[in-house]
């Protein structure tokens, strides 16, 4: 489905005189244990109206979530809304009662938060979740919800959801607990919907769906959609208003097409710039040209993994996660795996990492089998693949100094002295572009931005010949994700390491890697340069990949093309 173009006001039927929310003065600010406070968000005027997508975009730290979550009063303990109005309908939601306000959070007004892994019940399966939803809003009883739940479920774009609401948090992958969330939030059929970051997390096709769903919603139901993003193209397909924060203020605000068209804000025209689906490739380091003679660093034979599903009423079932995949990874050079959430991409990954043992198939490295290596083996494998993991606020020890999770490696191979393993950190930090000054600091005092890169130096401690990028980038501000893609493209230049880099966006992809692979079901479907794949693509997955790319069609004279 193509999304729909944002049309006019007078376009679209709805009665434009009043907004369904309206959002006037509002100043957020979180106390601190001194006593004082910190201002998160200042004066912010916003409306959103019925039928309606409006979208709030900026990076971290914006004030644009804290936008959201003020408006259900589902701040942190410290957050205080120190002034202004929230009106929704004839209630001003800023002044409400907490009993009040359970009537109209869930039933009148739907949340989607961005994490799935702390927003689900790890101790409740998925249909629990959505059927207590239509229990506690009197919607079904406790033998229909059930039932009920699974249509929710199904409208939400989960596949097979009879055997998905059985399964709890842990078992689906990222995409699917969010499309899970997204149940939860539509269950009840609410006027109001606010997605904070609903797809970041999610490949383009199933972004795709979810906001296709979101976009019927409000073109069939009148439902108001506010959504919550830091990436542009989203913005710019799905939203009929765009509004533009930085440093907790309102600094663009209008229909969408003219703001992208003609921003005004010299913050706007960064952000476009920084958002690699609305530009052309960048330009990608030359890497050494491999022959038919070149023995691979890195060969994937045949691979296959298989994994056992919950049983059902036909009986048992398996799942064929990885099935006959084959590749190669050469030296100074980035093979790319790309596909939708559950293609097995990351299994293959583990598989190659020996994270996990295939069921069938070989993993070569340098040319030597190392499938069942164990021991010694598999100990000199680890010092020489290392891993940077999706989530830079999960992948960090929160108790160690950052000069301890970067020199953890180096302590855990017996690799130097004291001295010898802080001057090393303290390269690793020049190299990632960050100050020595963080060596003492926690996790927890840095952005997501600069966390990712602490994950990035600790990955080269040991001066890996390989290291696997499991969705890097995807968790990052489009500006931060931009120096990051250029920081390993700067570090393969100078060290000829490999990577094997798995993300389910083809505009990243197009930016970084030589090689790509495309993956479906758990088979490589399509193989080739990015040039070739993004120009002349084969297979039809390939293709429905390209054209669920958000953000490419719209035209805008902020963004520049970069040629490669």
């Amino acid at each position: 489905m193509v999304p729909a173009a944002m049309t006019d006001e007078a376009e679209n039927g709805e009665d434009m005189t009043t907004p369904l929310l309206e959002i006037r003065g509002l100043s957020v600010s979180y106390r601190t244990r001194g006593g004082g406070g910190v201002a998160a968000v200042r004066g912010v005027d916003l409306d959103v109206w019925p039928g309606q997508v409006t979208a709030v975009v900026g990076e971290s730290g914006s004030g644009k979530s804290t936008t959201a979550h003020a408006i259900t009063r589902l701040l942190p303990d410290n957050g205080v809304i120190d002034a202004g109005s929230v009106r929704f309908g004839r209630h001003d939601l800023a002044t409400l009662s907490e009993a009040e306000l359970r009537t109209v959070r869930g039933a009148r007004i739907g949340l989607v938060p961005q994490d799935p892994t702390v927003s689900l019940n790890p101790v409740k399966r998925i249909g629990e979740q959505v059927a207590e939803v239509l229990r506690i809003h009197g919607l079904a009883n406790r033998r229909s919800a059930a039932v009920e739940a699974l249509d929710v479920l199904d409208r939400a774009g989960l596949p097979d959801a009879a055997v998905r609401a059985r399964q709890y948090p842990h078992e689906l992958s990222g995409g699917m607990r969010q499309r899970a969330l997204i149940a939860v939030a539509i269950a009840a059929r609410p006027e109001l919907i606010i997605a904070d970051e609903p797809t970041s997390a999610l490949d383009v096709t199933v972004q795709r769906v979810i906001l296709d769903h979101l976009q019927r919603l409000a073109e069939e139901s009148g439902t108001a959609i506010l959504l919550v993003t830091h990436d542009l193209g989203v913005a710019a397909e799905r939203a009929q208003r765009l509004v533009v924060m930085a440093k907790g203020r309102v600094v663009e605000a209008g229909a969408t097409r003219d703001v992208l068209a003609d921003p005004q804000d010299a913050y706007t025209r960064h952000l476009l710039a920084s958002a690699p689906s609305m530009t052309t490739a960048r330009r990608r380091p030359s890497a050494p040209v491999a022959t038919a003679d070149t023995v691979p660093l890195v060969e994937a034979r045949n691979l296959v993994k298989e994994f056992r599903l919950p049983r059902t009423a036909d009986g048992p079932r398996t799942l064929r996660a990885v099935d006959d995949v084959s590749f190669a990874v050469h030296h100074g050079q980035t093979l790319a795996l790309v596909g939708e959430s559950g293609s097995g991409k990351s299994t293959t990954a583990r598989l190659v990492l020996r994270l996990a043992d295939a069921t069938a198939g070989q993993v070569l490295f340098d040319g030597i089998d190392v499938t069942a290596a164990g021991g010694a083996r598999a100990r000199g494998l680890r010092r020489r693949a290392q891993l940077v993991y999706q989530n830079p606020y999960a992948s960090l020890d929160p108790r160690f100094s950052i000069g301890e999770v970067i020199t953890e490696p180096l302590r855990a191979f017996k690799v130097g002295d004291r001295a010898s393993r802080l001057a090393r950190a303290r390269e690793l930090l020049d190299r990632v572009a960050l100050p020595t000054a963080v060596l003492e600091r926690r996790p927890a005092e840095l952005s997501g931005g600069q966390r990712q890169r602490v994950a990035i130096a600790r990955a080269l401690a040991l001066s890996p010949d390989l290291v696997v990028c499991d969705e890097p980038v995807s968790a990052l501000d489009v500006s931060v994700q931009a120096q990051v893609l250029e920081l390993l493209a700067e570090l393969q230049a100078g060290t000829e390491v490999a990577y094997l880099f798995i993300s389910h966006d083809l505009a990243v992809v197009r930016q970084i890697a030589h090689q790509v692979a495309v993956m479906r079901a758990g088979r490589v479907v399509e193989a080739g340069p990015p040039e070739e794949l993004f120009t002349r693509p084969r297979h039809a997955y390939t293709r429905e990949l390209l054209a669920a790319i958000p953000g490419g069609r719209v035209p805008s004279r902020a963004t520049e093309t970069i040629t490669s």
